[in-house]
């Protein structure tokens, strides 16, 4: 009799269970999750983000090259390509939830982040970001005209969480610095004139010397006395591609007087690069502004002093 009693329990447990599996099974048929047709970075021509609280940005290609709008600033090209890449590859990986309790997944309205990706005037990807999951490998999405929340690959999030600043281009001085003819420097209180000149030929050499080669045989010379090659190359090594560490936006270029070091290079071009005192707002940061770019900008204090270096260590 107890053998009989725990073989109709064993029964009913097997029928419970393959029922289970049955219902969960036809159950998950219904739950496809949407695939998105992969976007290439060549058909995007604009992306909006709108953020927490009504800010927006707006990204767009313009001549081949990304600009952050309204202002048109070169934008930077590893953001934008990451951002193109997260928009033409969205993949989702799993429904999560239906209840419509945004908030639990950082999809409330104070939150979540809109991301919208044009091809010309076609919407082609109209989204919205949460949060990242446990694992930093995820995030919870919205999908436009869709109340279901899924999980997407990747960490989004932090992706799209960008500022105007974020998304600049920091480059702010830039050239080759074996093209430098002439270089000016001015710390306030006195001035040196640097000029790179051919090492003479010895006079009855048979030697002939191909253009490349006579090109790196020069010198730096200045009239107030014998320059320190390295320090020459230092400097030119650090204006070869300077970017900064932010841009500001209360102040204009031609708000800036009485620079404490002028650096002007002569080449193919002349560029002049001027620092002024650490700023008010941020202690640790030199303000600066650049014949090459229209904003005034910030160095951070160990960039700045491999600029500013003091000429009687260039010139003795």
């Amino acid at each position: 009799m107890k053998v009989k009693k725990e073989y109709a329990i064993l029964a009913v447990l097997i029928i419970g269970l393959s029922m289970y599996l049955a219902f969960h099974e036809r159950d998950r048929t219904q739950y496809e999750l949407p695939v998105l047709q992969e976007l290439t970075a060549s058909e995007i021509t604009r992306i909006d983000i709108l953020k927490p609280g009504g800010a927006a940005l707006a990204l767009e290609r313009k001549n081949g090259s990304w600009i952050v709008l309204p202002d048109a600033y070169p934008a930077e090209s590893g953001k934008t390509s990451a951002l193109l890449e997260s928009i033409g590859k969205l993949t989702l990986m799993a429904l999560v939830s239906e209840s419509q309790n945004y908030e639990r997944y950082g999809l409330g309205k104070e939150e979540r982040i809109g991301v919208k990706a044009w091809a010309k005037e076609k919407l082609k990807r109209d989204f919205e970001v949460g949060k990242a999951g446990p694992s930093f490998q995820h995030t919870f999405v919205l999908l436009a005209g869709d109340r279901r929340v899924y999980q997407a690959r990747e960490n989004l999030k932090a992706r799209f969480d960008q500022t105007l600043d974020d998304l600049r281009d920091k480059g702010v001085f830039k050239m080759e610095a074996s093209g430098v003819e002439a270089v000016e420097l001015n710390d306030g209180k006195k001035r040196v004139s640097l000029v790179r000149k051919p090492i003479p030929v010895e006079v009855g050499t048979d030697q002939k010397t191909e253009p490349a080669a006579a090109q790196d045989q020069r010198t730096w010379e200045s009239p107030e006395g014998k320059v320190d090659e390295s320090k020459v190359t230092q400097l030119l090594g650090v204006l070869s591609n300077l970017k900064c560490r932010a841009y500001i936006y209360d102040q204009k270029k031609t708000d800036f007087n009485a620079p404490l070091y002028t650096v002007r290079v002569k080449g193919m071009e002349e560029h002049t690069l001027l620092l002024f005192a650490k700023n008010e707002k941020s202690k640790n940061d030199y303000a600066a502004v650049s014949s090459q770019n229209d904003s005034p900008f910030l160095l951070p204090e160990h960039q700045a002093k491999q600029i500013m270096l003091p000429l009687d260590q260039i010139v003795k």
